[in-house]
């Protein structure tokens, strides 16, 4: 028992072996590198080029013709302009040309370039800094997401200050290090990824989730030879995927899976072109880690004049694998549990019996962005409803002190 719980605090789904040397390469059977024997991914992996075709194209209302941002929330995508309109779209699949508008009450949108989220927040950044690299009132919105869908929205902000700019005289258009148009959330911080637009590198900054004045501190760069404009992050698969485009507006998707903790680049790189020539891509989201959707804002240039569009694309090629080698880990924790969960599929309600009696349990159910969507504690069992749950793929965490479980979960 005592060795199950130190795997889970080494990470979610790893299964370290701490009985036997590991070894150390490249771990995934899609990199050239691929070793077999490998135990423990160490980064290494190198890849051959790629480029993926959009499997359907659909083009936005006139209303958002500068979406810059992108999540899946609440069965919608949400996305928003870039600068001016104080408006939150969400838009519907299967109706695309049809939204809804949520309106931020006394809010300025200076230059919104992202949105993200978490289990009660949505998050906004009004963070683009392109035009002279010398702002000094960077802020992410934060949004109370029950108070947004009764019309009525809460919103604070988290201000910031970058670590290691101490130079705010102008540096023209398109010249600095500190602009930004991505950022994620996870349990416990934010993570900005930045513009550096003269190395077309992306500077990496761990910043507090806690409204106020902060200073987002430097911890890693990548060199993705390109303009990073949007990202998605599902917490406990340990995958990111960016995207962004190069400078004669090819676009791209970054990815960044099977990396330890936090360390989000010592784990998978890979970088897939996406066949949409001067598309100016600025948004990604995914509800299922597998199936992504990416918007670009309309371009018009010369004789070249691209709609506002949103984009599927199917990552299952590059990643199907990864998730499958996630399942297996989750099913060793299935294995190696005393709880029992019936029905699976279900519908409206688990019933979940420990065989180890008189133990006070947590529960928790987690869905495909690590997001913790219902707790609970109970004794020896409990009947928890599920009928208010989108349907979809869900992780189940139990945990009575002694034994530790997780399993799959489907809810249709």
């Amino acid at each position: 028992m005592i060795i199950i719980r130190l795997l889970f605090s080494i990470g979610f789904f790893g299964i370290i072996n701490v009985l036997y040397a590991q070894i150390i390469g490249c771990t995934d059977p899609l990199a050239i590198n691929f070793n077999s024997n490998a135990t423990k991914n160490d980064g290494s992996c190198i890849y051959n080029s790629a480029s993926l075709s959009a499997e359907n194209s659909f083009i936005l209302s006139a209303v958002i013709e500068e979406t810059s941002g992108l999540i899946y929330w609440n069965n919608f995508i949400w996305t928003h302009n870039d600068h001016d309109d104080k408006n939150l779209y969400a838009l519907k699949l299967n109706d695309i040309e049809n939204y809804q508008k949520f309106t931020l009450t006394e809010i300025i949108n200076i230059n919104w370039e992202e949105v993200s989220q978490d289990n009660d927040y949505l998050y906004v950044g009004d963070f683009g800094n392109n035009s002279n690299g010398n702002r000094t009132n960077l802020k992410i919105l934060r949004i109370e997401k029950k108070s947004l869908l009764s019309g009525s929205p809460v919103i604070d902000s988290i201000s910031f200050v970058y670590s290691n700019q101490t130079d705010f005289s102008g540096t023209g258009a398109n010249n600095t290090d500190f602009d930004c148009e991505a950022f994620i959330v996870g349990t416990d911080n934010i993570y900005l990824f930045t513009k550096q637009w003269v190395t077309q590198k992306t500077g990496i900054y761990l910043l507090s989730k806690t409204p106020g004045n902060h200073i987002a501190s430097l911890t890693a760069t990548l060199n993705v030879q390109g303009l990073i404009t949007g990202s998605v992050y599902l917490e406990h698969q340990r995958l990111i995927a960016l995207c962004g485009y190069s400078t004669l507006l090819q676009p791209f998707i970054f990815l960044l899976y099977d990396f330890l903790e936090n360390d989000f680049t010592n784990g998978n790189k890979r970088k897939i072109d996406l066949a949409l020539p001067f598309h100016q891509v600025e948004g990604i989201t995914t509800n299922n880690g597998l199936d992504y959707y990416c918007s670009n804002e309309k371009f018009v240039h010369s004789i070249v004049t691209i709609p506002q569009k949103l984009h599927t694309l199917d990552l299952s090629p590059y990643l199907g694998e990864y998730f499958n080698r996630i399942e297996l880990r989750t099913e060793y924790y299935e294995r190696n549990s005393a709880f029992k969960v019936f029905p699976n599929p279900t519908y409206n309600e688990l019933l979940i019996e420990n065989e180890s009696k008189g133990n006070l349990i947590n529960l928790e159910i987690l869905n495909t962005y690590g997001q913790v969507v219902l707790t609970k504690h109970f004794i020896d069992k409990t009947l928890v409803f599920t009928g208010h749950l989108a349907p979809g793929f869900y992780l189940l965490k139990l945990d009575d002190g002694n034994t530790f479980a997780i399993k799959k979960i489907i809810k249709n």
